[in-house]
């Protein structure tokens, strides 16, 4: 036979009452309450009160300041007063003797004014003197121009336009030293002035050599020869003055011999060239 079935029983929970406080806890919390409110107030009245004796001690400084400010005030206008008596007597002077320095520094330079003056026109008139003189030497100067000018165009006419040994114009030919001068100035050939003497070897003139061969101081002839391109041209029985002309160089350019004296087993003369011949690495180079 079954068991019969047990019913079940259900514990209530214990009731729980509200917490209140107690007498004893309230009156706790009160007095410590208490206790803080009277620190505060007592840190206060503290704070106000040292507060208050700052202000005071403050403003005692300031009283005390104010009256030595005063005081220095007055020290000092005093002072600056002194000062200034001092400094009006002082300017008096002072002022009395910038009058007299005044005075001196006026004379002085009405002197100098003077003395300048004075040295000026003395250095103008010496100036004056020297340029009266060197008006005088330019006058000459331009004299002795005119003269020259006029020596050189009577040597120009003087001088001839001949025809060479081998048919060609020569140009103008030199008779004399002026005229020998003149062709070397005017540049338009290159003038080599040279002397010979009668030898067995030839003498290097420009880029070709000449030997003196014969001479006849009497009658005024001579023969020499031309050597150049590794030929003999002989120039025979020639007289003062001619033209003897040849043709030299790679471009066959026309050189010319012209003789001005002739005297005893000796010539002198000279050798043109044209502008554009080639200049001699040895030979003697031509006359400025």
């Amino acid at each position: 036979m079954a068991d019969a079935p047990q019913e079940s029983v259900q514990q209530e929970p214990f009731p729980q009452e509200p917490y209140e406080p107690t007498h004893e806890g309230w009156g706790a919390l009160k007095y410590i309450a208490g206790i803080l409110v009277g620190g505060l107030i007592l840190g206060g009245a503290f704070l106000l009160y040292d507060m208050q004796n700052r202000v005071k001690q403050l403003e005692a400084g300031n009283a005390d300041t104010q009256k030595k400010m005063e005081r220095r005030v007055s020290e000092l206008e005093a002072s600056v007063k002194a000062s200034n008596e001092a400094l009006t007597s002082r300017l008096g002077m002072t002022q009395e003797q910038l009058s007299r320095r005044t005075e001196e520094l006026r004379r002085q330079q009405q002197a100098a004014e003077t003395r300048l003056a004075r040295e000026q026109e003395q250095k103008l008139g010496v100036v004056s003197g020297q340029i009266e003189s060197v008006k005088g030497e330019v006058g000459g100067v331009k004299t002795d121009v005119g003269t020259v000018r006029s020596d050189l165009e009577t040597t120009k006419s003087k001088l001839d336009h001949a025809i060479g040994d081998l048919g060609q114009q020569s140009g103008l030919i030199a008779r004399t030293r002026d005229d020998l001068e003149y062709l070397k100035h005017k540049g338009d050939r290159n003038i080599y002035e040279f002397t010979l003497s009668k030898s067995k070897r030839a003498t290097p003139v420009s880029t070709v050599s000449l030997q003196l061969k014969k001479v006849d101081a009497k009658k005024g002839k001579f023969t020499l020869n031309v050597i150049a391109d590794d030929r003999t041209i002989e120039k025979k029985d020639r007289t003062l003055f001619e033209p003897m002309q040849f043709y030299t160089g790679r471009d066959r350019l026309l050189y010319e011999v012209v003789v001005l004296t002739v005297g005893k087993d000796k010539v002198t003369g000279y050798m043109s060239t044209p502008k554009g011949a080639p200049l001699p690495p040895t030979a003697q180079a031509p006359a400025q």
